[in-house]
């Protein structure tokens, strides 16, 4: 199986096709691997939950994020979409690599068992629980020109806090604050989202009901995480009514002997290993 994907290291916009070839699908190939991962029941932190918030839908939230936490998110709503991007908060230029991350573990999508790996090969997120079962990692984030295309324009003027709100400038906006600019912003994590492609790599969002759906994030490496909950930049619904996404915080467990996303594939172990390094002289 190959994949085509054109696109630069740093992605703003939503300009490319994709190709599988070989006869089967991504999807396919992935879920024979993980299926196992995709029911397990195993926990991965401590129950008592250290804090939990409501991020709306269509607002925009960021956090630093220590390494040995889980952090939760669990959809509210049908139409749930959460754009994702994160970067080291100790060296800044160190941030989530979707080139590596795909490449690294022979997928096209990320779910359970899968890290977001960053550009210097080290693990940064596990994704160590997801009801969903494919985030979309090719789609950039949702512009202001998408989302007036598709949804209309309702400004802060217009509806205040009920204003259509595009995931780009909702990113860059949280990445302000932490003096990032677009310039650092390259390929997010769409959680919640899926999307396929025709035969010509063309790719269409999946429509789902996300109602309860529970995704969980463990952090390998001390974080700045940036999220956005307007829609994703393909989706074609009639209504702006993204759904609400509850945050909730844990400790996490101890690695195991063995662990459902270090132990994926050689190429995982490689990059805790860079962890376990990179830390040697913090553990």
């Amino acid at each position: 199986m190959k994949i085509h994907v054109g696109l630069r290291p740093r992605v703003h916009g939503l300009s490319f096709k994709l190709k599988l070839h070989g006869g089967i699908k991504a999807r396919e190939v992935n879920r024979t691997r993980l299926g196992w991962m995709h029911m397990s029941t195993t926990t991965y932190h401590e129950d008592q939950v250290l804090w939990t918030e409501r991020l709306p839908g269509g607002h925009h939230w960021s956090a630093r994020i220590q390494r040995g936490a889980v952090l939760q998110l669990k959809s509210l709503g049908a139409n749930a979409n959460v754009s994702l991007f994160c970067v080291n908060s100790e060296d800044k230029l160190e941030a989530y690599n979707m080139p590596d991350s795909l490449k690294g573990q022979h997928s096209a999508f990320l779910s359970t068992g899968h890290i977001l790996a960053s550009d210097l090969g080290r693990a940064m997120i596990s994704i160590v629980k997801d009801d969903h079962g494919w985030n979309d990692a090719f789609c950039a984030p949702s512009t202001a020109q998408q989302i007036e295309q598709q949804f209309g324009k309702q400004s802060f003027q217009d509806a205040r806090n009920d204003m259509y709100r595009n995931g780009k400038d909702s990113l860059l906006l949280e990445m302000t604050k932490f003096g990032l600019s677009a310039t650092d912003l390259s390929n997010t994590l769409n959680l919640f989202s899926k999307v396929q492609p025709d035969d010509n790599g063309n790719l269409s969002y999946v429509v789902s009901d996300n109602t309860d759906q529970v995704i969980e994030l463990r952090f390998e490496m001390d974080c700045l995480v940036f999220l956005s909950s307007a829609p994703h930049a393909l989706d074609n619904s009639n209504e702006y009514a993204p759904a609400d996404i509850q945050l909730s915080l844990f400790k996490a467990l101890p690695l195991g002997d063995t662990d459902v996303c270090r132990d994926s594939c050689p190429q995982n172990q490689r990059a805790f290993q860079n962890n376990n390094r990179y830390y040697a002289l913090t553990a």
